[in-house]
Formats: structure tokens, sequence, C-alpha cells
């Protein structure tokens, strides 16, 4: 059950930039002006409310599993956050960036263990 809240916390986090990133798609310049229209936005909303989420359930997580074994599991984030880059944002991924997910991978796994 841990690991399934831990993955949930993972993809609200993900979502979360996602939906930020979103909100700041078509900003020219970075004003004042254009800050109140992103923290207005519905994506920005839902972003942060996303991170709430993931916010209550890594608190409850911290009660139930060591620091030390939580925290290096997050680090899934940044592969689901390099997917997502590629499958919504349409960004180019580099063979070094490949690497490093597969790095974070089987940190991972072994962490898991």
């Amino acid at each position: 059950m841990y690991v399934i809240l831990l993955l949930v916390n993972v993809v609200f986090l993900t979502s979360g930039q996602v939906l930020w990133k979103m909100s700041v798609r078509n900003i020219g310049n970075f004003n004042l002006s254009s800050l109140f229209s992103v923290l207005l936005s519905p994506y920005f909303i839902m972003g942060g409310f996303l991170y709430v989420m993931a916010t209550l359930i890594w608190i409850y997580l911290l009660t139930k599993l060591p620091l030390s074994t939580l925290y290096p599991m997050q680090s899934l984030a940044y592969v689901f956050g390099l997917l997502a880059g590629y499958f919504i944002f349409h960004e180019f991924i580099s063979f070094q960036k490949i690497i490093g997910v597969a790095i974070i991978l089987i940190g991972v796994y072994f962490i898991a263990k």
C-alpha cells in the first residue's frame, strides 16, 4: 500500500509541474501582470491543488517509512517529468538524459529492495 501511495505522490508532483508548465506556456515577457495571469490560471490552481495533495500523502508516508527510503524513491518524479516533457511538450530527450533516467531507475530498484 505504501508503494502505491508513493507512486500517487510522484504522479501528483509531476502532474502539478506539467500543469504549471501549461500555465506559463503562452507567457511572452514575465512581469507582474503576467504573474497575476499565471496565478489565476486554472492550470496553475489545479497544479497547486495537486501539490497540496502530494504533500499530505508525503506527510503520511513520513510517519510510516524511513526518510532514507522514501526520499530517494521520490526521484521517480524526475523520470515521470522527463516522459511528460517528451510526450506532452514534445521536448527532445538526449542520450545523456536516457542514461541518467536509467541510473535513477537502477538506484530506486536497489533502495526498494
